[in-house]
Parts: C-alpha cells; structure tokens; sequence
C-alpha cells in the first residue's frame, strides 16, 4: 500500500511540474505522458484543483493565478540541493570523466566544476541549459527524451553508455535505504543508472536530500555495495545513514547552503 501511495505522489508532481512549465496542458498528453487511465489523470488534476494549483477546464488543465505568483509546497528546496552539488563537486579531479543521471541535484555539479578539465556524459537534457566552466565537457548519452524530467532513456542511450568507462559516478534517486538498496519510481530509467554504476572504475556518488533516505519505490538501480558515498542533509533519517554507515557508505549530511548565486 506504501508504495503505490508514493507512485501516486510521484506521478501527481510530476504532473504538477510539467504544468507549471507549460502553463496548461491536455489531459490526452498526460494520459500518453504516463500510461494512465483518463480517470487517474482525472483524479490527478482534481487533487491539484482542491490545494489550489490549477484550474480544470474541458479536455485540460491550467495554471491557477495563485500558483503563478508562488512556488509550491513540492518545490525542491534549492539550498539543500546547491549544498549537495557544491560538496559532491570537490571529489572531482582534472581530467575525470564522470557520469551524471537525470537527479536535477546531481546535474547541479556542473556549476561547481571550476578550472579543471572534466568530461561529462549524461543522460539529462536539461545539462545542455546549465552554465557550466569552459573547460567541462558534456555528452548525452543520446535516446527517447522523457518528460518532464527531460530524461534520455531507452536501448539507443544505454548502448552507448555501454561504450565508456567513467572514473566516478554521481547519482540520484528517489530512494535509499539499506534493505532495498537504491530504488526509483521511473522503470525506464533503472537500466541507465545500473549500468552507470557497473561502468565505474573508482567511487560512485549518491546525491539525495532528506526526503529520499530511508525511501523505498518499486525500481532497483543498484545494490548499496556498490555506493561508496551518501551525501545527503542534516535533516536525513537518522537510523537509515547509521545503516549505510555500517555497511561501509560514507555518509555526508550537510547544511544547506544561504548564498546561491
């Protein structure tokens, strides 16, 4: 029951995120977006209405005024993210060659990369649109561009993952926990992120703030023998880091970072 509770968390902000970039959208396309019934997105979009997010109208939704003017409450918290990048960004050495999944904190290392000639490959369309130091170099891994998260997944990516070494990898993921390792809510992606971490030849990196440790969703992207590093926020389970501790991960829990310029 847990879990499909936090499917449906899952789905509805994501929902909530392609709307606030599109403005409004068709229910047609989120039904082909999400390979749901049109009453789950129904559903959806009534549960977004109620909190006062978006307005319905025949065939769609919209943006409500309210939601214009503010963030809301699923927004990521910027801070605690810019302080993971901005940490994880220091174990990077001239001359890496690293992989990035489709994590929006991980993806923000790539602003903290400074003077070192790095090389990135990455299966997030949206490193394309981050500013970045002349010296990194970026590649995407190529292949079917998911929506909203802007994720490039699908045999076409994965092959050519298939075709490199990295030195270190920094992840993502919508769960940790030392039970069920490393887990997401997006099946598509599982085998872009389990092959990113096999094709490592030094440490591999989990980027997650609090809400993501001691998490469980359906997917498994990896075993916690393969993580070497959890760096994560102060407000991180407690007993859950104690457990990755023991079992040999590096736990890094941080304070969030005041100044983001």
């Amino acid at each position: 029951m847990k879990v499909n509770y936090e499917i449906i968390k899952q789905r509805r902000e994501d929902i909530m995120r392609l709307i606030q970039k599109m403005g409004s959208i068709d229910i047609e396309m989120l039904i082909n977006e999400f390979h749901v019934s049109d009453i789950t997105i129904r559903r959806d979009l009534q549960y977004w209405e109620d909190k006062g997010a978006v307005i319905r109208y025949r065939g769609g939704a919209k943006l409500s005024q309210h939601m214009v003017d503010h963030s809301i409450e699923i927004a990521s918290n910027d801070k605690y993210k810019h302080a993971i990048a901005k940490y994880a960004a220091q174990y990077i050495e001239n001359g890496d060659t690293i992989f990035i999944n489709s994590s929006s904190t991980a993806l923000l290392i790539m602003k903290y990369i400074v003077n070192k000639r790095v090389t990135i490959i990455t299966n997030n369309a949206k490193a394309v649109q981050l500013e970045h130091d002349p010296l990194v170099s970026i590649y995407l891994t190529g292949g079917e561009l998911r929506f909203p998260k802007e994720a490039m997944v699908g045999d076409f990516a994965l092959n050519n993952l298939t075709k490199i070494t990295a030195t270190k990898t920094f992840i993502g993921c919508s769960g940790i926990n030392l039970k069920f390792g490393i887990t997401t809510a997006i099946l598509q992606e599982v085998a872009i992120n389990e092959c990113m971490v096999n094709r490592t030849s030094g440490h591999v990196f989990v980027l997650a703030d609090y809400t993501k440790v001691g998490a469980q969703y359906p997917f498994k992207s990896s075993d916690i023998s393969r993580i070497d590093y959890l760096i994560t926020d102060i407000n991180a389970d407690e007993q859950a880091c104690n457990d990755l501790k023991e079992n040999n991960v590096e736990v890094i829990k941080l304070q969030p970072l005041m100044n983001i310029s």
